[in-house]
């Protein structure tokens, strides 16, 4: 990838930061009126790149709630759109871990392909509940932690 910035003042190519990268492109069924990509389509591109960043390092988040009962719902987002997607567009969707003692914060940018242009950066949280309790744990659970390197 060319020339990938920050996003939110934090630096996505960080080698000391566990980061995965998904390439994807847009589909049809995707686009609004106007034949751009739908501005809530992106938050799937950046959830098949968390999950793909979890899956990295060893973490099943299904398999997690099946065998632990640790469910990591996202509680905030925030989003940049800077260049749009059009159908057939190919880009490469980053996920940079920037937190994940007390929550989870993940660092996104999106890369469109035929021109290296950044179109969009985000940034989610996410913490940690026990079920079925639905008790809010204070950190992050250990093997979460650990998978990571926090």
């Amino acid at each position: 990838m060319k020339n990938r910035p920050a996003t939110h003042g934090t630096e996505t190519n960080s080698p000391e930061r566990p980061s995965c990268e998904v390439a994807m492109s847009v589909p049809f069924h995707d686009l609004d009126p106007m034949q751009i990509v739908w501005h809530g389509n992106y938050f799937k591109y950046f959830d098949q790149a968390r999950f793909a960043l979890f899956r990295k390092y060893g973490i099943e988040l299904y398999d997690l709630h099946r065998e632990r009962g640790l469910l990591l719902p996202v509680t905030r987002t925030r989003t940049k759109y800077v260049q749009t997607l059009g159908h057939g567009d190919a880009f490469t969707c980053c996920a940079t871990l920037v937190e994940c003692q007390v929550k989870v914060v993940i660092d996104f940018v999106i890369i469109r392909t035929r021109d290296g242009r950044r179109c969009t950066t985000a940034r989610s949280e996410q913490v940690a509940l026990q079920m079925p309790q639905n008790e809010l744990l204070l950190e992050i659970p250990e093997i979460i932690r650990n998978a990571f390197g926090c």
